[in-house]
């Protein structure tokens, strides 16, 4: 029987996985990073251990370390989560070899799925429908590209050894071929030590459709239905949901036996997801299988009512699976919105820093929020920047929809750049509500989902005018003496003259000159143009509460200097404060689109200087947060000199080269 469990994991996962074990009166054991050392899962846990350096490899992945620890405290079990060391068949032996019990599946079922072209081997042997693609070993380009041009374009160039969107490219024509694999070996190779690659027909509108199995050491399987995971960027997954829209039981029957058919191919135990791409005639095919619980495991939790680490400890317990297909059914409809620190408008680019603020929804039987952080937290360079999971579910579709929403306008985060309002973007679009779903969703609505105001709402200048008012009035110092009297307050209270102080306000590029007067007590009268509020409110901490003209909001507010962002009930709103230019603003822009975007290192240096190279053209391309950024020349010229070579580490904000401009 397991009594203590560790959790080789971090983040939201290893809160999700201790709650579940406190529930069940497991012990729980953290490891964490330097990165880590006061992050939620140390907190929440019975024991933690620092197990190395905040780089992965220095830390999370450290088999022998991790190992170290387990059986110093005599740990019964470990759950590696996903990620990390999750689909690691060395890792699962190890712990097998120190009769510690792995939460998940045996070693060899891990090695089945592992390589991409055996796992397709191993499928089409089972009977299970594949896409038409080059699985072999010889790795060619000729023959790479041979396959392709057979097959015709698109095509999909995948890691053998790959997941997460990882090591992958489109290719839509010949020409883009050679530039395209070598990116995808680059990218196969720092993420997984592993270049080999798989060459599949590219569906032009398919969904992807996963199904959740379980299978225990009696050779007993079931599944628990299916998530629609079509909605992604760069295949990453956005927005999950369960059940999958129009499915029909015939179907649903057929994917669910070919799942189990597929995990049973391979002796699988434990909890597992098979992913199969769905076409718009209904024929469906067999993409991966994910040995390992899936970051989106908590839509199937909520529409089936089921624990699934509750599951996955159960049977690593060596219990039979603790339903029957028969027992398990669907109640109502569940969605999930990762939240994440990146930047919807400039590529999805990582974003790091402090959470200045971190205020989500309200959690209730309807709503809820999986994350591992907390206001104050650092999103962390080390790390792929998912804040948290918003899971929500209703009745029916429409419901969940509508819940979906109102959670996403709940959520205030400042301190990084995040993809909440593209969230809100795409479950408010129309095709979204009408479920029109395929895995090319965002690039064919990019124009709807990427459109942001640029107009300010006339009856937003009061409250941001009054933000401004408020925050500077606590930012400044006290005068000493009687607080009653007004020379002590702080503000531009002056004898016999009334209150008056003018602002520019700055939104979307337009800034708007704003008059505060001060009428009496606590009220004030602010113009622009010829419109006049009444205004009053308070600020007391993050909280903003304003009443115009009789009617009251309330808002939380951030500032960061003379940046200001108001959450409010239909958006934030990121504007800015113009102070007097005294001349100390002027600076050099030559360098600005050769600055490093973030921590990093450079991969590779694309040119030769002195080259002549057009606009658009690729110069340098650096990681980051596992993703790869090229650095692209913004007008016709060529490359004076590069400060970093390949291997280099640079910092964010850092001038890559120096570039002589034609123009």
């Amino acid at each position: 029987m397991i009594k203590k469990l560790l959790i080789a994991n971090r983040g939201e996962i290893a809160c999700r996985i201790i709650k579940t074990a406190r529930k069940l009166g497991i012990a729980t054991v953290a490891v964490y990073s330097d990165a880590d050392k006061n992050a939620l899962h140390v907190k929440m846990a019975d024991e933690s251990v620092h197990i190395g350096a905040a780089p992965a490899k220095d830390s999370y992945l450290d088999i022998d370390t991790i190992l170290d620890v387990a059986v110093s405290l005599s740990v019964d079990a470990i759950h590696p989560g996903y990620g990390f060391l999750s689909e690691n068949a060395k890792f699962a032996r190890a712990c097998a070899e120190q009769d510690i019990a792995f939460v998940g599946p045996p070693a060899s079922s891990i090695d089945a799925m592992g390589s991409k072209s055996a796992a397709k081997r191993i499928m089409e042997k089972a009977g299970v429908p594949l896409v038409p693609g080059y699985h072999d070993d010889d790795q060619d380009e000729a023959t790479l590209k041979k396959s392709a041009d057979d097959m015709g374009y698109p095509v999909l160039l995948k890691a053998a050894a790959g997941g997460g969107g990882k090591g992958m490219r489109q290719v839509w024509k010949p020409e883009e071929f050679s530039e395209a694999l070598a990116a995808a070996k680059r990218e196969s190779m720092a993420s997984f030590s592993d270049d080999k690659m798989l060459v599949e027909k590219y569906l032009t509108r398919p969904r992807h459709v996963e199904i959740q199995v379980f299978c225990d050491t009696n050779g007993d399987g079931v599944y628990l239905f299916e998530r629609d995971c079509s909605v992604q960027r760069r295949h990453q997954k956005v927005i999950e949901e369960a059940p999958a829209p129009g499915m029909t039981e015939d179907l649903r029957s057929a994917m669910g036996e070919a799942a189990i058919k597929a995990a049973q191919a391979i002796d699988y135990v434990g909890a597992g997801t098979v992913e199969f791409l769905l076409d718009e005639d209904g024929s469906f095919y067999f993409m991966e299988m994910n040995t390992r619980l899936q970051v989106e495991h908590p839509v199937t939790e909520m529409i089936t009512g089921e624990d699934l680490v509750q599951w996955q400890l159960d049977i690593a317990d060596g219990n039979p699976l603790p339903k029957r297909q028969e027992d398990l059914s669907i109640h109502g409809h569940a969605f999930e919105a990762r939240i994440y620190a990146e930047d919807p408008d400039n590529n999805f680019l990582p974003s790091t820093g402090g959470l200045r603020l971190l205020v989500p929804p309200q959690e209730d039987r309807y709503v809820r929020v999986d994350t591992g952080v907390v206001q104050g937290d650092e999103v962390s360079v080390y790390y792929d920047p998912m804040i948290a999971k918003l899971v929500v579910w209703g009745e029916n579709r429409d419901l969940a929809l509508n819940r979906l929403l109102r959670s996403l306008r709940q959520y205030h985060i400042d301190g990084v750049t995040t993809n909440i309002e593209f969230l809100y973007n795409v479950a408010a679009s129309k095709p979204f509500s009408n479920a029109e779903l395929t895995t090319t969703f965002i690039e064919k609505h990019e124009d709807m989902l990427f459109s942001r105001a640029d107009t300010l709402p006339e009856d937003m200048l009061p409250v941001m005018a009054l933000a401004v008012l408020l925050n500077q009035q606590l930012r400044l110092p006290k005068a000493p003496g009687d607080a009653t009297s007004p020379w002590s307050l702080p503000d531009a209270w002056r004898a016999n003259m009334r209150y008056s102080w003018t602002l520019e306000l700055e939104y979307a590029d337009d800034t708007v000159p704003v008059t505060v007067q001060r009428d009496e007590g606590q009220e004030w009268l602010i113009y622009a143009g010829e419109t006049q509020w009444q205004v009053s409110g308070t600020l007391i901490d993050n909280a903003l509460t304003v009443t115009i003209n009789g009617h009251r909001k309330t808002y939380q507010l951030t500032s960061n200097q003379d940046e200001y962002v108001l959450f409010g009930p239909d958006n934030a709103l990121h504007f800015r404060r113009i102070m007097p230019d005294m001349g100390e603003h002027d600076k050099e822009a030559s360098d600005a689109d050769f600055a490093a975007p973030m921590n990093g290192t450079i991969v590779e240096l694309l040119v030769e200087p002195g080259t002549s190279v057009e606009k658009g053209t690729s110069l340098l391309v650096m990681e980051a947060m596992k993703m790869e950024h090229a650095i692209k020349a913004p007008v016709d010229g060529s490359v004076a000199e590069f400060f970093f070579k390949p291997g280099d580490l640079v910092d964010g904000g850092a001038t890559l080269l120096a570039f002589d401009s034609d123009e």
